[in-house]
């Protein structure tokens, strides 16, 4: 009785663990949960195996107590066939011979009383070895629907650290960019790109300059040219020769 007694607190310690709490106590929970699938794997087929050999137990005791209640029968109607001789033989005048069968039939009464307290004495305990099977039968499915819950949970765990390290890298790797700006380097170089043009510019607006400036000068020339002309025009107009006017030219 004390071992059906452990198994059943076992199970019913297995069964009320409170995977959440453990896990929030582990340092590696996938490890861990790794670790309590195998543990209760392991305890689960140990159960198996002594419930099974309890629930074998059980049967045995159940035969034999059927054999009892079949020998009660058996003895008993032994007992009544040898009193009803004894009867027929003491009515025809044997009394000896009724004598035997009296006492046959009282060898096969206390065999029967015998058969009798053995049924009566194991009827309880086989009836509380059904309800403890019952309990354990329960527990193995609470075992088993334990081991489920924490395969689902290590499947969902493992799920969640990959995505989580899968987000990490992407967050590292953001950082970085972050850090090491890419576009900064960009912008440097437009901004040089930008003087290098507006240099440029410069000097195409300063040969522009410099070009206005010599045709400016070359009219301003021109213009003095003109200038002379007319005035040895009007120098000759003075001496008495005619001026390019007057002569037609």
């Amino acid at each position: 009785m004390a071992q059906k007694q452990s198994i059943l607190g076992r199970i019913g310690q297995l069964t009320r663990a409170n995977i959440n709490s453990i896990l929030d106590k582990a340092e590696d929970p996938e490890k861990m949960l790794d670790q309590m699938v195998r543990d209760y794997t392991s305890s689960i087929a140990e159960a198996e195996n002594a419930v099974a050999q309890t629930i074998g137990n059980l049967r045995l005791a159940e035969a034999d107590h059927a054999e009892d209640v079949a020998a009660v029968k058996e003895w008993g109607a032994k007992a009544l066939a040898a009193s009803q001789k004894a009867d027929s033989l003491r009515a025809a005048g044997q009394p000896g011979e009724a004598d035997r069968f009296d006492a046959l039939a009282k060898v096969a009464l206390s065999k029967q009383i015998s058969f009798e307290q053995e049924a009566k004495a194991a009827a309880p305990q086989i009836a509380a070895q059904n309800e403890t099977v019952e309990k354990l039968k329960t527990g193995l499915i609470g075992m088993k629907a334990k081991l489920g819950e924490l395969q689902t949970k290590r499947d969902q765990l493992v799920a969640r650290a990959k995505t989580a390290e899968a987000q990490s890298k992407v967050q590292d790797a953001v950082r970085s960019i972050d850090i090491l700006d890419p576009t900064s380097e960009l912008s440097r170089f437009e901004e040089k790109v930008r003087r290098n043009e507006a240099q440029v510019a410069g000097h195409a607006e300063l040969a522009s300059s410099s070009l206005d400036s010599q045709f400016e000068e070359l009219e301003a020339a021109s213009a003095m040219t003109e200038v002379e002309a007319r005035l040895a025009e009007l120098k000759g107009i003075g001496s008495g020769q005619p001026s390019a006017v007057e002569s037609g030219e």
